[in-house]
């Protein structure tokens, strides 16, 4: 296998992509403490088993589509499986998400969009290791010890959109980026 493949470097895309979803389960304060943390290591055990395979950070954009969180008219198989583990059903689970979320979970970016025509907004992005480096980004390294840089806000509205509740991001483009 490639050693930019192996399965600890998709970690910090994966804990930023956790971490936002788990954020909602919070602030609905539907479940407690050790839910939201069952919830947010089942899914990131989901993740990171479900993209060893299909996570190429020499080329980012390969397997996009099959990393993308998807939830509209229907839940996304994996928050779906995370959310049982916790005993939410999938209706449960639509009244504490967003009802149209797409979540791109991809090397270096995490991204998301909420509705059709929501503005895409930036979780999280590093920089791939340099020739010569020592393969390992900040974020990664922070990552691997549990901890997730705090998300910046380059622009504020589509966090605040997002807080609010509003199911679409206003048309402007919107960043929410974590730079390593």
């Amino acid at each position: 296998m490639h050693p930019l493949c192996a399965r600890g470097t998709m970690k910090p895309e994966i804990v930023a992509a956790v971490g936002f979803l788990s954020r909602f389960l919070r602030i609905k304060g539907h479940v407690n403490d050790r839910q939201l943390q069952t919830f947010s290591q089942s899914l990131q055990d989901i993740l990171s088993e479900q993209y060893k395979h299909h996570w190429f950070p020499d080329r980012p954009c390969k397997g996009s589509g099959y990393r993308c969180i998807r939830i509209n008219h229907k839940m996304d198989p994996l928050v779906g499986q995370a959310g049982q583990r916790i005993g939410l059903t999938i209706q449960q689970l639509y009244c504490l998400l967003p009802s149209e979320l797409t979540l791109w979970v991809d090397p270096f970016e995490v991204s998301y969009r909420i509705g059709e025509d929501g503005s895409i907004c930036v979780l999280y992005e590093s920089q791939p290791a340099t020739q010569g480096g020592s393969g390992v980004s900040a974020a990664a390294a922070a990552a691997s010890a549990g901890v997730l840089p705090p998300l910046v806000d380059s622009r504020i509205s589509c966090k605040e959109e997002l807080l609010l509740g509003r199911t679409s991001p206003s048309k402007a483009y919107s960043m929410m980026t974590v730079s390593s």
